[in-house]
């Protein structure tokens, strides 16, 4: 009889787990099928953006190479780029006139919600520029950083933002090690190399938010800056130097792919801009580079740049996530943030 159960039993679990592969490889196959559907077929606009997408990945990176040539995936990524900006490029501080007159017709940090034709986020400005610095893990390595509230309950801050990039290799990353230079509350904490040309978002001791092209840390620390981390052109380009957009180099393309997306700016009047748009969801895929110029334009930034984004993009206000990060087992842990200081 018990023979029998067994076999019973054994015939059950083999039905299920030969149920189960079918399902999964049915589920991949349809998956390649989309995707070459979406890679081969007419439209241009949608194989760009799925390209774009990708490459702003560190799970899917290589997946457009499976469908297409490596040259036509390149071509791809180089016409949807942002432009870098030349060596030697330094915003210009004079742009900025810091309000110090209190208006009571506006929250000293006030969070609004943004809604595009593709995407969700929220835009939290401050008035106060001061109360903005970069925060950081107690130490950087090869090992694992912090989520955006873990750095404001070590600081105290009211709220944040996540800040730089830092190592990833796609199949494993070091979150706790920055890419670049940081500076941190007037202190230099990082820096690859001691020659380093970085592309630098700054803060400085006046508190205007300054964008530096090809500048080391110390370069920084000599032009009166107090605050900066870098990010790489790829994943989170400058979008505004001193009122003026950057173009995206082809027009019939939008500029990176539709991803989760932070930025930080500033105003003529000294408020800062901590934006975080949601992506790869139903309910926010997610914006472009073209579209975070718009965003930001909109909001009157004489000066923005995007930080680290994807499963990275977070927002952190009174000890709680604002946004929706895209990851399952929540926001992704990052090696700096910018913080919103608390006070009144």
């Amino acid at each position: 009889m018990d023979n029998i159960k067994n076999n019973k039993v054994l015939k059950i679990v083999i039905r299920v787990a030969i149920f189960l592969v079918v399902t999964i490889a049915l589920v991949l196959f349809l998956l390649i099928g989309i995707v070459r559907i979406a890679l081969k077929g007419p439209s241009e606009a949608f194989k760009d953006q799925f390209v774009m997408f990708a490459y702003e990945t560190s799970a899917l990176k290589k997946l457009p190479k499976m469908f297409l040539k490596d040259e036509e995936v390149e071509a791809i990524i180089a016409k949807n780029l942002m432009p870098e900006v030349e060596e030697g490029t330094v915003s210009d501080e004079d742009l900025i006139v810091i309000n110090t007159e209190t208006d009571a017709d506006e929250e000293p940090i006030s969070i609004e919600e943004i809604t595009g034709g593709t995407y969700h986020g929220y835009m939290m400005t401050v008035l106060d520029p001061s109360r903005i610095f970069m925060g950081k893990v107690d130490s950087f390595g090869e090992t694992t950083g912090w989520v955006v509230k873990e750095f404001c309950d070590k600081y105290g801050a009211v709220g944040g933002v996540n800040g730089g990039e830092f190592f990833d290799a796609g199949s494993y990353s070091y979150t706790a090690l920055p890419v670049g230079g940081v500076i941190s509350q007037g202190e230099a904490v990082y820096e690859n190399n001691n020659a380093g040309s970085w592309n630098l978002v700054c803060m400085t001791n006046d508190n205007k938010l300054l964008l530096l092209k090809g500048y080391s840390v110390q370069a920084a620390l000599d032009m009166n800056v107090r605050d900066a981390v870098h990010v790489k052109h790829e994943t989170g380009p400058f979008l505004i130097i001193d009122g003026e957009p950057l173009e995206v180099p082809d027009t019939s393309v939008y500029g990176g792919g539709k991803n989760p997306r932070t930025a930080i700016g500033q105003r003529a009047d000294g408020a800062i801009l901590l934006c975080c748009i949601d992506g790869r969801q139903a309910s926010s895929l997610g914006a472009t580079f073209k579209e975070m110029i718009d965003i930001m334009k909109d909001y009157g930034a004489v000066n923005a740049a995007c930080m680290d984004g994807g499963t990275s993009t977070q927002m952190v206000y009174e000890g709680e996530v604002v946004n929706n990060p895209y990851s399952p087992t929540g926001p992704r842990r990052c090696p700096t943030a910018w913080m919103v200081a608390g006070g009144d």
